[in-house]
């Protein structure tokens, strides 16, 4: 799996950050692409990289403010020409999304070549996408913001091949057979697959947030998870401004690693007043001062899970 941001800043883009976007790859679970958040001009930036707007499958919305949604138009009628065609494409948010790609579609009189699915929701919710459990909880942003608690399938456990050799079964096609299957026959003997494998390692969480204040819900959100990706609008200066205008200080984002227990912190939504210069600058000074492992991304940015 791996993350790839598309724009990292806060609010206004910049001359070398976009507004928000990040895109999922789901492989080796799933051969598909999840975008969150759509912010102006995710489009071109996804030019820049290997990803096909075909192989988009699912758009999360954490929240309806302009620098996370107003490139959703765009890339929806670009799709139709981009290897999207006859491919549905399920767009999850808040609600109000429906109607914002409703109007743009209907006023613009621009006509897709692929269905869509629009899920809203008012308050929280959980679903299931393939192989992918997906957890949603509200925030607190003055405005309906939602952060998604991404947990993995699990990984099966590998076989233990002195076992099957014991067995007298040597390596080659039927290894694949005991992977795939519950059960498996050999010498008119039907024999479990688990009893030939090592236990199955837990699935990677990821949690993406929307724009918030520390709340309750992120404790949910972020416990235990492998990886968050969260804003860090404010890196330096007063927490009380911060918390003022509904957004996170630095420090509140590294308390919530402590007190839940995460392993890495993927920083973004920073500020458009920071140039890369200074955010470098004060990503050491930070590194120094924390045991918490962080990056503050830049567009186009990819981490592997």
């Amino acid at each position: 799996m791996e993350l790839t941001f598309l724009g990292t800043s806060a609010g206004l883009p910049t001359k070398e950050r976009n507004t928000q976007s990040i895109a999922f790859n789901c492989l080796p679970h799933e051969n598909q692409i999840w975008l969150f958040d759509v912010g102006e001009a995710t489009q071109h930036r996804i030019l820049h990289t290997g990803i096909k707007l075909g192989k988009v499958s699912h758009i999360f919305i954490t929240h309806l403010h302009g620098d996370h949604i107003f490139g959703l138009p765009g890339l929806l009628t670009s799709r139709s020409f981009q290897g999207g065609k006859d491919k549905p494409l399920t767009i999850i948010g808040p609600k109000g999304i429906a109607k914002f790609i409703h109007t743009a579609l209907e006023i613009s009189q621009s006509n897709l070549n692929y269905q869509i699915t629009v899920n809203e929701f008012n308050t929280e919710t959980e679903l299931n996408v393939d192989s992918f459990h997906i957890q949603a909880l509200p925030l607190k942003h003055g405005i309906l913001s939602v952060g998604y608690r991404i947990t993995a399938p699990d990984i099966e456990g590998k076989l233990d091949v002195e076992k099957l050799k014991a067995l007298g079964i040597e390596p080659g096609p039927k290894y694949q057979e005991v992977k795939a299957n519950e059960t498996f026959e050999y010498n008119n003997q039907t024999y479990q697959s688990k009893d030939f494998k090592g236990p199955k390692k837990k699935g990677k969480v990821i949690t993406i947030f929307g724009d918030t204040m520390p709340c309750q819900n992120e404790l949910i959100l972020a416990k235990d998870a492998d990886v968050i990706v969260h804003e860090t609008t404010y890196i330096e200066g007063d927490k009380n401004l911060a918390n003022s205008y509904f957004h996170s200080h630095i420090d509140d984002v590294f308390q919530l690693m402590r007190d839940e227990n995460v392993k890495k912190g993927l920083f973004t939504h920073l500020s458009n007043r920071y140039e890369l210069e200074d955010i470098k600058e004060i990503e050491q000074s930070l590194i120094k001062n924390t045991d918490q492992e962080f990056y503050f991304v830049k567009d186009y940015d990819h981490f592997q899970i």
